[in-house]
């Protein structure tokens, strides 16, 4: 359930109105402020029945009527603000109120709504000052924990992979497509996953590519996404059709030997799509399918019997289930039998059993094993009532049992991964902010936001309803997705017949929109994957809406870049950075109640007018152009935290009699800006930045900047930009010295900078430094001597591109470094031998000539893999296509 949250976020924003934006409510303040006490107590009294009456099942139907009044309050005083801002939009809300009113009256809806919740209060006996009292003696707090990830268990079916191993070994004589088939949640991607990192697999397969096709596929992105691994992705390949692409893939397959392993097909029309790009003649070529249906992998090779997954046998399953709850292969005696029997009712599939495994882990506890065995005895009743109601669609039940356990505040984010398309890889940091901006993430003590919410997203990984997919080089989770039976529930429960959270918007084969056009008004979030520019052309109207979001990557005509605004006045997230607008849409300004954008064009202005929007917190921004002035007034956008672009940003000039004004301390995020934007007054104002990207000259920067300001700036990235200048125009002679860096620095990015490698001695006495990313030729020369340095606290290092050829150095010179990675860079002859002592992982990407060397550290890794010290990390060579 979201009513924590919602009434959390009205409330907030009902106090920040009284705050900083009386004068849009004047006529209404009295009534406003009642207002607020009442949703101060109705709020005391949804976190009272939450924790009283979680098993009531009475309290579904008592939230809904909650939230119903949530909504109402919410919409009166929205609509009421945005009328007030923009007079022009008085005819909107006319149509809102079926044309009847022509202005709204906010304190008579005020007052209507404070009516039902004071009707509410009486029909419920709710005792106002005993609310109040509890509320403002609870003093317990939630603080933060370190929060248990769960770690990937891929067990038995040691037999399955052997066979299907073997099946891609056989020599044919033409292409081999290969097919795994089976019940969804039976681990078809999985074990495809173990098959794909098998060290046999990797020797005799250099080229190994991974696509998710899904059920919404696009041919198009489904063959660029293969041809990403063998070439650059011009501009003048994504204009050219999908056949003429196609084309050019299958050139790079006809020869070699490769494996790319299509996930989740779902229908054999599908593969007829898409084989044209894989040459039948290249008898060394293996594709390797997944798909819940058999007539897909019929289809895809006729001479060929598809392989049909097993079940797990029942010592797999209880192999599982051990390693999903306390890590490794054991049981406590007195939980033994709870566990056997919760394990039979999950019928040996693997994802019913990690997901149950999922709400175990959060109610185990070794020392208190007494405690433990009352709560496993629940879950075992509960299991077993579940099924046995409907042991036809066992999944579902075993996902519902699992969404019923989790705390209330995770709920909403958990559901909202439903908006997101399936097999998608959602980037962890825009679902962060999402949330953020929805508001699903309330404040706790000092805890930030981010943090809180990164909490809450380990949290649903821990329970197994979410899967960590990529991490960053420093070993964060960097993106995630979710399976997509769990994604169908998410869907499925958000709907407007249970939780209202969002509806996804589709198109019938028939081209009818489903739910129709006219339903839009009913729903408070949109996520619309394909066709939208018919959707935004059949004039909708969602009066209720806050968030509309697409990933379809298409151009906005002119005549419709208006569409939006005029549809969706109470936006509060609009994320449609996939969408490519042709101009900026002026009444865009007037949503004043976004607190998320994400949008790309071809802009060269960020027009003043942005400033209006006041609730701003995050603004994306992709351009085609390198500059982006910024005419909007971001020091007096009070509560915008994050701002991003990818092109120079400037800023607007500080008037002289504001520069002694306040520091913006909301403000995290900020990049790229402009070289000439970085002075002591934009740093002061910055004051607690966390991240800061500059794009320009960087030689400009002086040492009286003011970087060394910013004291909590942990990710700094220079992208030394010149326009029109000769390879020694563009060259920085010399790094800023120590003292001009950020004290607390952790992840630094150099691009494009050219400078020399002896200037790597200020880099290696930044003391905090874990993270250091040289991309673009950001150092040059032929030689490397890094003899004479020391980086004690780096972990992660990244070369991209250098004419770097002989590099000498050793564990000394880098004693914490567990990742390399190197892309680019051909001429470079080897890997200094002696960094194998700290490495954990190694990737190299086009670079040939040092391959034999990253061979020779993985021979020497696997050396130190005895008996003392088997427990250690597994070391981890990644070699790309084409290297070998």
């Amino acid at each position: 359930m979201a009513e924590e949250a919602a009434i959390s976020f009205l409330l907030d924003n009902v106090k920040q109105l009284l705050a900083d934006q009386l004068h849009l409510i004047k006529s209404a303040q009295n009534e406003v402020i009642l207002l607020q006490k009442d949703l101060e107590v109705l709020q005391a009294f949804i976190e009272d029945a939450t924790a009283k009456k979680n098993k009531d099942q009475s309290l579904k139907v008592l939230m809904r009527q909650v939230r119903e009044v949530i909504f109402e309050a919410e919409d009166a005083i929205d609509a009421f603000v945005i009328q007030a801002a923009e007079k022009k939009t008085q005819s909107f809300f006319a149509r809102m109120r079926n044309g009847t009113i022509k202005t709204l009256n906010v304190a008579n809806e005020v007052q209507n709504v404070r009516t039902k919740i004071n009707r509410f209060f009486t029909e419920h006996r709710v005792d106002r000052a005993a609310m109040n009292t509890e509320r403002s003696a609870d003093t317990n707090r939630e603080e933060r924990k370190e929060p248990l990830v769960r770690k990937d268990n891929i067990v038995g079916l040691e037999d399955e992979t052997d066979t299907l191993i073997g099946y891609l070994l056989e020599e044919k004589k033409e292409l081999d497509p290969i097919s795994i088939i089976g019940l969804p949640g039976l681990g078809k991607t999985t074990i495809a996953g173990k098959i794909f990192t098998d060290p046999k697999v990797q020797y005799e397969f250099p080229t190994r590519i991974w696509v998710f096709v899904s059920q919404d596929y696009k041919r198009r992105d489904v063959f660029v996404s293969i041809l990403k691994n063998f070439t650059t992705i011009t501009d003048h390949m994504l204009r050219k059709t999908d056949m003429e692409i196609a084309q050019t893939l299958s050139d790079y397959l006809t020869e070699g030997r490769f494996l790319i392993v299509l996930d989740d097909v779902w229908t054999a029309e599908a593969w007829l799509d898409l084989h044209v790009a894989f040459p039948k003649s290249n008898k060394l070529g293996k594709i390797l399918i997944t798909s819940r249906h058999e007539e897909v992998a019929k289809k895809a090779n006729p001479h060929r019997e598809p392989h049909n997954l097993r079940l797990l046998t029942h010592q797999e399953s209880w192999l599982l289930f051990r390693l999903e709850v306390f890590g490794e292969p054991i049981c406590p005696s007195k939980l033994e039998e709870n566990g056997r029997l919760i394990v039979d009712q999950c019928d040996r599939l693997p994802l019913a059993i990690v997901v149950i495994a999922g709400i175990l882990v959060k109610k185990t506890s070794v020392l208190d094993i007494n405690a433990t065995e009352k709560q496993w005895n629940k879950v075992r009743d509960r299991v077993k009532h579940y099924l046995k109601e409907d042991p036809e669609n066992r999944m579902e039940k075993i996902i519902s049992l699992s969404y019923n356990k989790l705390p209330y505040h995770l709920r909403p984010c958990f559901l909202y991964f439903g908006m997101f398309p399936e097999d998608f890889e959602i980037p962890v940091q825009k679902l962060i902010l999402m949330w953020i901006a929805e508001g699903f993430i309330q404040r706790k003590n000092e805890i930030t936001l981010e943090e809180t919410a990164q909490d809450y997203l380990e949290e649903l990984i821990s329970r197994n309803l979410v899967m960590g997919d990529k991490k960053s080089l420093d070993g964060r989770i960097k993106s995630c997705r979710i399976h997509d039976m769990l994604r169908e529930f998410c869907k499925d429960e958000a709907g407007n017949d249970k939780e209202k959270l969002f509806q996804e918007i589709k198109m019938s084969n028939e081209g009818i929109f489903i739910p129709s056009i006219s339903e839009v008004q009913n729903h408070r979030r949109l996520s619309i994957h394909s066709h939208f520019l018919p959707f935004v052309s059949s004039n909708p109207f969602g009066p209720r809406v806050r968030t509309l979001f697409s990933k379809e990557e298409i151009t906005l005509p002119l005549k419709n870049i208006s569409s939006i605004p005029a549809a969706f006045k109470l936006l509060r997230v609009l994320d449609i950075k996939s969408i490519k607008f042709t101009k900026l849409p002026s009444d865009l300004t007037d949503l004043v109640h976004l607190r998320y954008i994400a949008l790309s064009s071809d802009f060269k202005v960020l027009p003043k007018a942005i400033t209006k929007i006041w609730n701003l917190q995050t603004l994306i921004v992709d351009t085609t152009s390198r500059s982006l002035e910024i005419n909007a007034d971001l020091w007096n956008m009070i509560n915008l935290r994050h701002f991003k672009t990818n092109a120079s940003a400037i800023l607007p000039k500080t008037p002289e009699d504001t520069k002694q004004s306040g520091t913006r301390g909301e403000l995290q995020t900020l990049g790229m800006i402009s070289t000439q934007n970085c002075t002591e007054d934009v740093f002061r104002r910055a004051c607690n930045l966390k991240k800061l990207g500059i794009r320009g000259q960087i030689a400009a920067l002086s040492r009286s900047c003011g970087l060394e300001r910013l004291r909590n700036l942990r990710k700094l990235k220079l992208f030394n930009d010149v326009r029109f200048g000769s390879t020694s125009e563009a060259s920085v002679p010399r790094l800023p010295p120590l003292d001009a860096f950020p004290p607390k620095l952790k992840n630094l990015t150099l691009s494009a900078t050219h400078l020399e490698w002896d200037q790597m001695f200020t880099l290696c006495m930044l003391n905090y430094l874990e993270v250091l990313k040289l991309k673009d030729k950001a150092f040059v020369g032929v030689f490397w001597n890094a003899s004479d340095i020391c980086f004690r606290k780096l972990e992660v290092l990244y070369i991209e591109r250098t004419d770097l050829v002989h590099w000498k150095a050793s564990n000394q010179n880098f004693p914490g470094l567990s990742s390399l990675v190197i892309r680019n860079c051909e001429k470079l002859q080897e890997i200094p031998l002696d960094l194998h002592k700290s490495l954990h992982s190694l990737d190299l990407k086009r670079c040939k000539f040092a391959v034999e060397s990253a061979r020779e550290i993985e021979k020497a890794k696997k050396k130190e893999q005895t008996q003392e010290n088997a427990e250690m990390s597994v070391f981890k060579l990644h070699i790309a296509p084409g290297d070998e």
